[in-house]
């Protein structure tokens, strides 16, 4: 069902405000020929009355921007999978974008944003500028937020999976198997799933009653790179791990290298675990055992909410944590099995 805020139209706006339906959709599109004054007083009556803009196309939204900080990861592939499968089928356009971490390449996609009217944004971050994060509020274009990299800084219903939950998984796994000293390698420490895997990690410890070791655990950016250089740093312990879980599938195949260099095999000498389940999880060798988080899935349920709001329609739920899953493969074994 539309909300009350869905039927706050531009001419009632325009009425309010004492100024033309053209002023007030210049306003909503962030265009400089508005008087500041003017400006100012169309914003806080959008605000207050909660206007939404919708899809001005009679048989609704035909373009969605999809905004990710970066696109060189099989993670990224999954959620553009998931978010075309719907796309595709509702006869929307998909435009993917990458702002690399960058405040000016993301001012200059809020600007193509702008030149093209897109009906909503799926942003699979959320760690953007702070100005343009404020000229998001202004344009009022339906957005949400997939996989959160933080505390979402924008009031739209967010997208994520049970990471502290992943995270205790894959430790209590390792521990069943007997293994007492688990080296973990995390992922970045400002992104609010990173954090959440640490914190499953160390739950996981806890709970078994095993003294948490800072040698242990080493810092990641979820690339391979950083999973072999904390792998390779975690062999060369004098006392080195018999297992190793890494914050992402992609650290593990890292993770893989850095055992083989050292002249380990895995999972003989050394146990690894994952996490994302990408496709190439099961085809490596050995298959990887790994925490699936349902990217795909969170793609399409980010998808299908950005078109209900440029509907004019509200979503169920602010925040949906998909859940996660152990998927057991040939990676992990009892220690000192070789």
């Amino acid at each position: 069902m539309a909300s009350n805020r869905s039927k706050v139209t531009i001419t009632a706006i325009a009425r309010e405000a004492g100024v033309s339906v053209p002023t007030v959709s210049r306003v909503l599109n962030g265009r400089s020929d508005v008087a500041p004054g003017t400006r100012e007083r169309v914003e806080d009556l959008l605000r207050r009355r909660g206007y939404r803009r919708r899809s001005s196309h009679p048989l609704g939204p035909r373009l969605v921007d999809l905004v990710f900080n970066d696109l060189d990861s099989p993670w990224a592939v999954e959620i553009i999978r998931g978010v075309e499968d719907v796309m595709h089928a509702a006869g929307v356009g998909t435009v993917v974008s990458a702002v690399h971490r960058e405040p000016a390449a993301a001012r200059q996609w809020l600007q193509n944003l702008r030149d093209r009217a897109s009906d909503g944004v799926i942003l699979v971050s959320s760690d953007l500028d702070s100005s343009v994060r404020h000229e998001l509020r202004r344009l009022n274009v339906p957005i949400v937020v997939a996989d959160s990299v933080g505390g979402a800084p924008l009031d739209t219903p967010t997208f994520g999976a049970t990471n502290w939950a992943g995270g205790l998984a894959a430790t209590e796994h390792l521990l069943s198997l007997g293994h007492r000293r688990i080296g973990f390698v995390a992922g970045p420490r400002a992104m609010m799933c990173s954090r959440a895997r640490s914190d499953g990690y160390r739950a996981g410890l806890e709970a078994a009653g095993i003294a948490m070791d800072d040698a242990l655990v080493v810092d990641g950016d979820f690339y391979h790179r950083s999973g072999f250089d904390g792998g390779t740093a975690l062999l060369e312990l004098d006392d080195p791990p018999t297992a190793i879980f890494a914050s992402s599938d992609t650290m593990a195949f890292g993770v893989y290298e850095a055992v083989r260099r050292s002249g380990r095999r895995v999972p003989d000498d050394v146990s690894v675990v994952g996490f994302d389940d990408l496709q190439e999880a099961r085809w490596s060798s050995p298959p990887l055992t790994t925490v699936r988080q349902p990217l795909a899935e969170m793609g399409m349920l980010a998808a299908r909410s950005v078109l209900r709001l440029a509907s004019g329609e509200d979503v169920e739920s602010p925040r949906v944590e998909l859940a996660t899953s152990l998927t057991v493969r040939e990676s992990t074994a009892p220690p000192g099995r070789s």
